[in-house]
Order: C-alpha cells, then structure tokens, then sequence
C-alpha cells in the first residue's frame, strides 16, 4: 500500500469493466487504488493488460456476496490504519436467465446480497476511514433501468424497479423470499430494485452523515456501457445487438475507458463536490456535453421509506446502529 499524501480510493468490482477503467483513470490522476475483487488473480491480469502501474494499486480480496467476507475485507483495511478519501460501490451481479434465485452464504438472493446488502455493510464499515480523510467521496454506481424519471426506467421488461412495501426483507429475506417487495422472483427486476435500493442508500447516507463529516455522497451513470462485462450471463444474441442498439439507435453507448473517466471525476474533480447529487452525462451522449444533476423518482427520493429501508438492512446484514441520525 501506498504511504505519504497519496489519496487512496477503493473501487470495488475493479477486475473489469468500469470499475478497472475507473481505477487506471485514477492511478493516471496520481491516486492509489485498492481493487477490491473476488478473483485477485484476474484482477492482477486485468490491470497489467491495460497498463495500470504496479505501484499505483494493491489487489485485495472482497466477496460483496458473503456478509463474513465484507467484515473480512473491511479489517483488512483498516489495519493499515491510514484514511481513505473515496470509496466507489461499482461492483454488481447481473443474471437475467435464471430460472430460480441463487442464495448468498446468508440465504439472500444474491443480486441483492452483493450489489446491494455487501456495499451498504461495507460502506458503514469504513465510514470512519472516510471520515479521517479530507473531502472525502462515497460514490456509487447507479443505472439509468432503476430511475423512472427517465425512459429506460420505464421499460416493463421484466418489469420497472419497485421496492414496494418491503415485504421480503421485512420476511427476512430468506427461505421463499428472493424480492424486496415479496414478489414471485424475477432475476432482471431483482437488479433493477438492488440499483434502486443502492441510490437510496446513497442519498440516506447523505441525510445521516454528510453535515456532521462532510464526506460527499453522490451517485451517477456514466451512460449506457453496452459491452461491459455486467452482461456476461445474458444471452449471446443480446450481448452482440445491444452495443450495436446503443450505438446507431439510441445514441447511449459509452466506451468503458470514458466511464471510467467519468467515475475518476466524480471521485477527483473539484466540480463533483456536491453531496445528495446523481450526476449523468444523458441517456442520448453529446461530445462534449457536461455532466448535469438528474433528478431520481419519487421511490428513490421519498425519505421516510429510504429511513425505513436503511433500517430493515441494518438488521439483516447485522449492523448495529451508528450513534449519528437523520437531522
């Protein structure tokens, strides 16, 4: 690990995609990333493919899916006893063709344990790290499919993202719940409602601790990042028409190294300095275009039920409760 002013930055999911392109835009930027993965061994590959300098990253081990492999990842950390000034919740599980939930260590359906559950408990585990830091960020990533403020938040395929009244998680989420609304499973939504809960996450962060720490919390979508490997599960056809829709029909495409860069911006760039923001550059991409603050649905904006999701989380990934609360 680094030693000296280098600011440090963990991203996790940082073996491919945008959280790797993410990590080479910070390291270029004289920042020390750890990359937090599941399979070191593709990460250390991953980062020498595209350059990524030895001395600006360390590797660590992390499994969002295992509530024990979070606390795990998070001691591990903190005994190198030194502030982090970002932490980016990048990393995410999509599996669209599933027939049945697969289940976390813990019983969780696990696009919900690892996207979700994994970065809210790790996020709070390593919210006195942050506070240490100067100006420090927490950034996650969003998705334009779990905001119906926007077009692709509105697509009924499978279905929009809608947490309804919490019913799974309220059941405890295990045995036949695999939805946080308590709902029959399906494997696309049950993304979907993981992002949705993620932002609110985000902006309850920002409600219980951004005044008294000053840590920023914000979220974004870089734009439509078509040939990441998040859609490695999905059919095959999909995989090979989607980039081609994104590019020539919609216009969202964006490459993964200019997501990257977008999320080094929002960890870096003095502009990104407002907390309780999303930040998107569109869903229809414009060269030059700046990044703007879009407004979230009324799901993910409502505080009483964002109070109430943090709430039924804190107990089910057994979290006590902090010391500060919502003003």
């Amino acid at each position: 690990m680094a030693t000296g002013h280098t600011p440090i930055c963990i991203i996790t999911g940082a073996s491919s995609g945008i959280g790797l392109w993410a990590t080479k835009a910070l390291v270029t930027r004289g920042w020390h990333v750890v990359m937090a993965c599941r399979d070191t061994a593709k990460a250390e590959a991953a980062a020498r493919e595209i350059g990524i300098a030895p001395e600006g990253r360390t590797i660590m081990r992390l499994d969002l899916g295992s509530l024990a492999g979070v606390r795990a990842f998070a001691e591990e950390f903190r005994a190198f006893d030194r502030p982090l000034d970002a932490l980016v919740c990048n990393a995410a599980t999509y599996m669209p063709r599933l027939a049945e939930p697969l289940r976390s260590p813990e019983g969780f359906e696990l696009s919900v344990a690892t996207n979700y559950f994994g970065h809210f408990l790790l996020a709070n585990l390593l919210l006195d790290e942050l506070v240490r830091a100067r100006d420090a960020r927490l950034v996650t990533l969003g998705t334009v499919t779990a905001n119906s403020e926007e077009f692709g938040g509105k697509i009924p395929i499978p279905a929009p993202a809608d947490l309804g009244d919490f019913a799974g998680l309220k059941a405890g989420f295990t045995g036949p719940h695999a939805m946080i609304d308590g709902k029959p499973f399906k494997p696309g939504k049950a993304y979907k409602d993981s992002k949705l809960a993620c932002m609110m996450m985000s902006r309850e962060f920002h409600a219980r601790f951004h005044e008294s720490t000053g840590i920023v919390f914000t979220t974004l979508y870089p734009g439509c990042v078509a040939d990441t490997p998040l859609f490695r599960h999905a059919p095959r056809a999909f995989q090979r028409i989607f980039p081609w829709f994104q590019k020539n029909i919609t216009g969202g495409y964006v490459s993964q190294p200019l997501a990257g860069e977008r999320v080094a911006d929002v960890v870096a760039d003095p502009a990104f300095a407002r907390s309780g923001v999303h930040w998107s550059w569109g869903n229809r991409q414009r060269e030059g275009r700046a990044a703007f603050a879009q407004s979230l649905s009324p799901r993910a904006t409502d505080a009483a039920r964002a109070r109430e999701l943090w709430d039924l989380t804190a107990r089910l990934v057994g979290l006590e409760e902090r010391v500060r609360e919502p003003a």
